[in-house]
């Protein structure tokens, strides 16, 4: 293995840095010079073919090993990551006038959100590292995530979180033996509090929005949908966006496909958040890279980022792939909510929900076409927050054990 088949690159000045596992930013350009992982693609082109992956046994999201900047004899967390089915989905495609829709589900990951593939490499980059602590802040995935992730590897870990994050997700990763802060405030009080306390006690740093490690873990999704959907590539991939860095992953996911010639395009992104906290979607459609912080005003809590730390590369990978952002009320998330379940049979969380709200949206102001093929991910369970679920699906039939008042009401039903 050459000695640089991997490397960091400064999104702001271009500095480039050898990638030690506790390299997060640019020393040059502060905590804003959020760093990129680099790759030799030549190297990688040699050992990851279309024909190595179909006789592959390894089902998880290490089976791109050569794609991801871990050392390869690194122990992993030894929880199953990736491997989530893709399904079509004709009945949802039809509520919303569409051919073709493709559900990613990753709130089948172990612990039901796609942020286990950022954990499961954060853990083996602490690992690399020496550390035994590892912390961040969150909504609450990426907290269940480093929570469970850290349990598999035997490593502590430290979780913030604004003290309106949801109870599944506290129960979650009280049970995974997390040490829980819940912060009185924001996400971005939270997030302050968290990069405080991992420089005061050296944890090691797993906040997806500096670490350059975590996308890599992210952008393992596109991969898998390329794969399972045999290399053909969809028009549109949909992601909910919060602080920016899982579509910015699924968009370099797909560029790296692309830079390694196993496919001949990359999939337009829309990037869709919620109406009540949508930094980056106002930046993107202003056509610039500055943002204005907003209030975190909306029940999708996963995307409720009021500032973003990783805007330009979320900003940058919907761009450059010729994609569009969107952003929708609470009411469309909860409509989606009951449509993905009701037509698919998948229970997604607000926030996952979203991506498909915004293909409803974007297919009605005609952002995308009736006959393109587009995937949306689904990026949480829905069992990781039941008050909203119940929100959108009502209430059940309360009634006596009692077959005529059943009758009584199934009939006014009709």
């Amino acid at each position: 293995m050459p000695d640089r088949y991997f490397w960091l690159r400064c999104t702001l000045c271009g500095a480039e840095y050898e990638a030690t596992p506790a390299t997060y930013t640019c020393s040059r350009c502060g905590e804003a010079g959020i760093l990129d992982v680099e790759y030799d693609y030549d190297y990688v082109r040699a050992r990851l073919t279309r024909d190595g992956l179909a006789t592959s046994r390894d089902a998880s999201m290490w089976r791109y090993l050569p794609l991801l900047p871990v050392d390869p004899a690194s122990p992993r967390p030894n929880l199953r990551v990736g491997g989530t089915p893709l399904y079509r989905c004709d009945r949802f495609a039809r509520a919303i006038g569409l051919r073709e829709v493709w559900i990613k589900d990753d709130g089948l990951n172990p612990t039901c959100s796609l942020k286990d593939r950022a954990s499961a490499v954060g853990v083996v980059k602490a690992r690399e590292a020496g550390a035994s602590v590892v912390a961040c802040s969150s909504t609450g995935n990426a907290g269940s995530s480093l929570a469970g992730n850290a349990a598999a590897a035997g490593l502590q870990s430290y979780v913030f979180v604004p003290d309106r994050a949801p109870r599944g997700k506290l129960a979650q990763l009280l049970i995974f033996g997390a040490r829980v802060v819940a912060v009185k405030g924001s996400y971005e009080d939270a997030f302050r509090l968290s990069m405080e306390a991992i420089r005061r006690w050296g944890w090691y740093n797993r906040n997806a929005a500096l670490n350059p490690y975590l996308m890599e873990g992210k952008k393992t999704v596109s991969l898998e949908i390329a794969e399972q959907m045999r290399w053909r590539v969809p028009d549109w991939v949909a992601v909910s966006v919060g602080d920016g860095c899982t579509i910015a992953g699924v968009g370099k996911g797909f560029f790296d496909l692309q830079a390694c010639g196993l496919i001949d395009r990359v999939p337009r992104l829309l990037g869709v958040q919620a109406l009540g906290c949508a930094p980056l979607y106002r930046a993107f459609r202003a056509g610039t890279e500055q943002w204005v912080p907003e209030p975190e005003n909306t029940l999708a809590d996963s995307i409720a980022v009021g500032v973003p730390r990783n805007p330009l590369k979320a900003l940058r990978a919907v761009r450059r792939s010729g994609g569009e952002m969107v952003a929708v009320t609470d009411e469309e998330i909860l409509e989606a909510m009951r449509v993905l379940g009701s037509s698919a049979g998948v229970f997604a969380e607000p926030a996952a929900a979203a991506a498909f709200a915004g293909v409803a949206r974007a297919r009605r102001e005609g952002v995308i076409s009736a006959d393109e093929v587009v995937v949306g991910i689904v990026t949480g369970n829905g069992i990781k927050d039941v008050a909203n679920a119940m929100k959108a699906a009502g209430e059940p039939i309360h009634i006596p054990p009692d077959l005529g008042e059943l009758q009584r009401i199934l009939g006014e039903e009709r």
